[in-house]
């Protein structure tokens, strides 16, 4: 035994363990999370995040009357809190849009939060260019929760005007407030209805990542049932009641209760799982890889043809100042034109190349459901 022991030793790197410190240093640095809500006024937001992270986010706000609602515009409104779950902490950022779709004009509702959406995209790109790199403070939404009122046959053309404008820009999840008001097979009709309008108008939600062939079998059921319950039917609520000797969320009505962490009676179970236990990082990790990197390339892409055009310039002045005009001069200038034509096809090759991508990922999509 000591023989092969000695043996064990002699073959023994030791770069097994890098996992580990990796994991030590991710626990020891924490994690931070942007989470933006967007809906009406009284669709359960806030009840619904303090449902998700046990907590009290909302103690404090004034709900607006009716007045005051109708002639209000899209503000942004940020809280945050650090939550610890077995040595593990959490900076989690809540994105809060209020007034949004409370006024009578809502047309320019999306505006605010899509300004908002690049400005901390384009405070993260600054950052990264800059000298201090060590220490970037991550603001960039990693996930937005679009709530859809619980009437009606489908999205509304302002639903479908904002997502077509924010679903390049960030993961949405789409999440049908206060379910509880439909029928089994009202729900199901309005979900149908809700997958019909994103197809019709080539909206793309958060697509989950495949399971790894891998894994076991209960977790590439939970991913299947994740998938067919898009988009998430939620019934939230605060209050604690008794039921069968046992103390549950739940909506109390005079014929019984709803209860929130029932499976039958609310996706509440499964949105928190894909949120927070199972995707939480490929959120963090799409974001950074397509949202903010599409941003990135077009951020490159305008200071490159910025800089090509005031290069442009500046010799045309310098070349006209001049009553002879040099061989070697024109020549600069077609090159520099040419590149600047070269550089316009490139942008459109990757627009096209990422459209294709999609495309072929969305056929993909489509293969694996008839399988």
């Amino acid at each position: 035994m000591a023989g092969m022991r000695n043996s064990y030793d002699r073959d023994y790197i030791g770069f097994a363990t890098l996992p580990e410190q990796v994991h030590r240093k991710s626990v020891k640095r924490g994690f931070d999370f942007t989470l933006m809500v967007i809906g009406e006024t009284g669709l359960g937001k806030s009840t619904l995040i303090n449902s998700l992270f046990l907590g009290d986010l909302y103690k404090n706000r004034v709900v607006p009357s009716v007045t005051e609602r109708l002639e209000r515009t899209t503000q942004i409104e940020k809280k945050q809190m650090e939550i610890e779950e077995r040595g593990v902490k959490l900076r989690l950022t809540i994105v809060d849009t209020p007034g949004f779709g409370d006024s009578i004009n809502c047309e320019e509702s999306w505006r605010t939060v899509v300004q908002y959406i690049d400005d901390q995209y384009r405070q993260f790109f600054t950052d990264e260019s800059g000298l201090n790199r060590r220490n970037i403070q991550d603001n960039r939404v990693h996930c937005c929760l679009y709530f859809i009122p619980p009437y009606g046959h489908g999205l509304r053309q302002m639903d479908i005007d904002f997502l077509r404008r924010l679903h390049k820009k960030v993961n949405v999840v789409l999440v049908i407030a206060k379910a509880d008001a439909l029928t089994t097979n009202e729900l199901k009709r309005l979900k149908a209805n809700v997958l019909a309008d994103l197809e019709t108008h080539k909206i793309d939600l958060y697509q989950f990542p495949d399971c790894d062939s891998d894994e076991d079998e209960e977790f590439k059921q939970q991913d299947r049932e994740l998938k067919e319950s898009i988009p998430f039917a939620i019934v939230a609520s605060s209050n604690l009641v008794e039921v069968g000797g046992r103390k549950v969320r739940c909506r109390t009505y005079s014929w019984g209760c709803v209860e929130v962490e029932n499976p039958q009676h609310s996706d509440f179970i499964k949105l928190r799982r894909m949120l927070i236990s199972t995707h939480m990082q490929d959120l963090k990790d799409t974001t950074q890889d397509v949202h903010y990197e599409n941003y990135r390339a077009q951020c490159i892409s305008q200071i490159s043809q910025h800089a090509m055009r005031d290069r442009s310039k500046s010799k045309r002045e310098s070349v006209s100042s001049n009553d002879t005009v040099s061989e070697t001069d024109r020549l600069l200038l077609q090159k520099d034109e040419e590149i600047r034509r070269m550089q316009d096809k490139l942008v459109q090759m990757q627009e096209k190349l990422k459209t294709n991508t999609i495309l072929e990922m969305n056929k993909k999509n489509d293969s694996v459901i008839d399988v």
